[in-house]
């Protein structure tokens, strides 16, 4: 029902409103046709509201030009005032004395969008909020406030921060790498697999045959560059780095707010203002709740997600017979992983529009009071299904991979036939950076594809189809400076008809428009943050993307899209909520990525329990580290159920293989196993604890909102009260 948008651009930029605030856009119909009678009835009715309506045809469409009158606007800002809701720039009006909502779903109009300003178009192509990224003084964020309210100019500026705090995040994780780096020949774990002679068993019955651990030096220097000691520090560091991000963002936030006077908005306060705007003898629409409706829609979310869950078993599932079907030692693993981050990659694609319908039908099961509680509850229900959608794929390989495959003699097979896989004698660590590399990288460089040359595409096909009449006509009346208007002047209607023809070949925007990039960021932000000690690179992919992301979503919204309704608020709504979730959740999975997933503590015990330097022994603390975390299974022994043409390597009949677990001859469990497990369990508690306490003390430490404003909130209630009282 948002009907009104005016503009009221900072003159500062020498802009000046535009005749129309908002244009509507029909099919020509025959007058007898019962959609055409109901719009002569809605624009009618705006009439005797004193709207003014210009009604232009143009081929087989319709424009209606609608400029809302002053009355409105001056009873819309006397009830902000007594409401005690600050009064900002522009807001959406809810004026349409029927649902404009229900006659754009019935057909009877076919589009709705406010009209761009030519001066801006070129304006953004120079300047952009990639200027906040650098210099934090964010004038093109308050120039976006201006143009497209704050709602818009609230992404800008939240991406803006994020995308600079992400600075330090990338230089530290470079760091970390080139330390993994420093260490890529000379390390003696390295050494020992590029060294060694040792038989490891197949790994998939018939076809698979014994291979040489030698095999896989590339992959084991792989392994060093994000297994290392410096990625404990560097998942620390990143658990710290999100708390303090989302208690200097909420100071950002508070500065800003108050300098546009909206901290004491209330968008419950506006809708009812809107209304009683449209109709004074309405009736406010009261809040429901039914704990059957509720129920439904948890169990359906409950469900939803163990299908996406299931999706990921059909991933383990393609995995495994890739890896049976490549038949080429370890190899064969390798191409596994990235067989299945690439389907993987494919499913996240279609979900995400599976995920939007259902999130949207169970909407509508719950019967929200406004528009604005429905907006929450589907991005609560939409982050979740993609969030499931994203990482359990991860969190299988992270937790999962390689410890429910069991032991030769032994083996775990689905359907009582496919063996799971198995981790490198390395560790598993790179399985999972692997995996997010793919998923995270490959997402970022489709999605700026798509969301921009997507848009630009399909101008350049409707710019090819447009009839240049339009243009000829207007040539004679549409001058240099036509948007210098004087008062009461106004362009000739072919120079209208042509801005918002041009206007309505734009892309189409909904409510949903700005959802879909907080979206997307707020997934990066969670690969940024959850699985970061697998990935150090990621805050440099991210803050690499993110310079890219602000400089094209700028040029996406206001020459590609339609020009999104302006918006007020104070808030990024529910995100904040989300980003805090995603915070905590990030210090539980890297507490568990070091401890259960990285070799990080079995090479800790090794060096000071097993090791040789224990004893005084002279030489390398680590080495025999490797062969320490190999098992050896006899083809002797009858519960080795190995073919013989299976152990044959270069020639050389195998007696022995050698598999990655801790088991003595007799596959019993030894009592290393148990003391890492046990160390493992600690360090988990223990750095979660710690982080956990650290969060909450910069969270009491780092007041969330500046002194400043809060002085400035309270001069101006007192200097309010005074006017009051006089």
């Amino acid at each position: 029902s948002q009907l009104n948008c005016p503009l009221l651009l900072s003159p500062l930029f020498g802009f000046t409103p535009l005749s129309y605030d908002y244009v509507l856009v029909a099919k020509l119909m025959d007058d007898r046709e019962r959609h055409a009678k109901k719009q002569r009835e809605y624009i009618e009715q705006l009439r005797i509201k004193n709207f003014k309506v210009t009604k232009i045809i143009y081929d087989n469409l319709v424009f209606y030009g609608i400029q809302a009158p002053k009355e409105i606007f001056q009873k819309y800002r006397y009830l902000l005032k007594i409401s005690d809701a600050c009064s900002g720039t522009s807001t959406d009006s809810n004026i349409s004395l029927k649902n404009l909502r229900d006659l754009m779903k019935s057909k009877v109009f076919e589009t709705r969008f406010c009209l761009h300003e030519v001066k801006f178009q070129l304006y953004i192509f120079f300047v952009s909020p990639l200027t906040c990224v650098f210099l934090l003084v964010c004038t093109v964020c308050v120039f976006f406030r201006d143009y497209f309210g704050e709602k818009v100019a609230l992404y800008f500026l939240w991406l803006g921060w994020y995308t600079f705090l992400l600075i330090l995040p990338a230089v530290i994780g470079i760091l970390v790498f080139l330390y993994g780096l420093s260490y890529f020949n000379s390390s003696p774990l390295v050494q020992e697999v590029c060294e060694s002679d040792t038989v490891m068993c197949p790994l998939c019955d018939s076809v698979c045959k014994v291979w040489k651990l030698s095999d896989t030096c590339s992959y084991a220097k792989l392994s060093l560059l994000f297994d290392n000691n410096g990625t404990v520090f560097f998942a620390m560091f990143m658990a710290i780095w999100t708390t303090l991000f989302m208690e200097f963002w909420k100071r950002h936030l508070a500065s800003f707010v108050c300098e546009w006077r909206v901290t004491d908005w209330s968008e419950s306060e506006e809708e009812l203002i809107l209304e009683l705007v449209n109709d004074a003898e309405c009736r406010p629409k009261m809040y429901k709740h039914s704990y059957l409706r509720t129920a439904l829609v948890l169990i359906c979310v409950l469900v939803m997600i163990l299908v996406i869950i299931g999706l990921t078993h059909f991933l383990v599932v393609v995995r495994v017979l890739v890896a049976g079907n490549l038949a080429k030692g370890f190899k064969s693993n390798l191409g596994a992983m990235l067989a299945g981050a690439v389907l993987h990659f494919l499913i996240i694609t279609i979900m995400t529009k599976v995920n939007r319908i259902v999130a949207l039908k169970l909407c509508k099961i719950e019967e929200t009071r406004t528009f604005a509680d429905t907006e929450k509850s589907f991005t609560v229900k939409m982050f979740t299904f993609q969030f499931f959608t994203y990482f359990s794929s991860l969190f299988y390989v992270a937790f999962f991979l390689g410890r429910i495959n069991g032991h030769p003699g032994e083996y775990v097979r689905l359907a009582g036939q496919w063996r799971l896989e198995e981790c490198h004698p390395s560790g598993c660590l790179t399985d999972l950076f692997i995996q997010m590399a793919i998923i995270m990288v490959l997402k970022q460089i489709i999605s700026n594809v798509f969301e921009y040359f997507g848009p630009l595409f399909k101008k350049f096909l409707r710019k090819k189809k447009r009839q240049h009449k339009l243009q000829r006509k207007c040539a004679t009346c549409y001058l240099k400076d036509d948007y210098q208007l004087k008062e009461g002047q106004e362009l000739c209607e072919s120079c209208k008809l042509r801005d918002w023809h041009t206007n309505y070949e734009l892309t189409d925007v909904d409510s949903f428009s700005l959802f879909n990039e907080f979206l997307e960021m707020v997934i990066q932000f969670s690969f940024t943050t959850i699985f970061v000690a697998a990935f150090p690179l990621a805050p440099l992919f991210a803050f690499l993307n993110n310079v890219i992301e602000i400089r094209l979503d700028a040029i996406k919204m206001v020459t590609l899209e339609r020009r999104m309704v302006p918006k007020k608020t104070n808030t990024i709504g529910v995100w904040i909520d989300i980003l805090e979730a995603v915070g905590v959740l990030a210090v539980i999975v890297n507490g568990l990525v070091i401890g259960v997933s990285s070799d990080f503590i079995p090479r800790l015990v090794y060096r000071y329990v097993y090791g040789p330097c224990v004893n005084g022994t002279a030489g390398v603390c680590m080495s025999g580290y490797i062969n320490n975390t190999l098992s050896v299974a006899s083809m002797a022994d009858s519960r080795v159920k190995f073919d013989q043409s299976q152990m044959i390597t270069d020639g050389i009949y195998a007696t022995s293989c050698s598999y990655k677990d801790y088991r003595d001859t007799d596959f019993n469990i030894t009592h290393q196993f148990w003391l890492i497990l046990a160390v493992r369990f600690a360090f988990v508690i223990l750095f979660e604890h710690v982080l956990v306490i650290c969060k909450f003390i910069a969270s009491w430490f780092i007041p969330p909102v500046p002194m400043h404003v809060k002085n400035d909130g309270l001069t101006d209630k007192f200097r309010r009260l005074q006017e009051e009282l006089k």
